[in-house]
């Protein structure tokens, strides 16, 4: 979760996330930051989605499917499940590429 939180605010340009606080905490303050630039700096967060690969489709149809619900929050759950799963293929290249080197000797 430190990583997660680390590479989530070397994203934002700024610490939102504070190690240590739970989940649920850090995606409210991710929420809350995210909601600030889709009001005041929209450019800025289709750029952060990019750098990020967030599934413009998939973000499209999950925010027509939840009209009602806080925009914010949808994306930051977007934004923590995009960075868990590099985070876990970054783990198994690592493991794989261990394992073809020790394959070598």
């Amino acid at each position: 979760m430190q990583e997660l939180i680390q590479k989530i605010n070397q994203l934002l340009n700024k610490p939102v996330l504070t190690p240590g606080e739970p989940e649920g905490a850090l995606k409210a303050k991710m929420a809350a930051h995210i909601n600030d630039l889709i009001l005041h700096d929209f450019p800025s967060l289709v750029q952060l989605l990019y750098r990020i690969d967030i599934d413009e489709s998939a973000l499209r149809q999950l925010l027509q499917q939840n009209r009602e619900a806080d925009a914010g929050l949808l994306i930051a759950e977007m934004i923590i499940q995009r960075e868990k799963q590099k985070a876990a293929s970054r783990r198994l290249f690592k493991q794989n590429k261990t394992d073809e080197n020790e394959e070598k000797f």
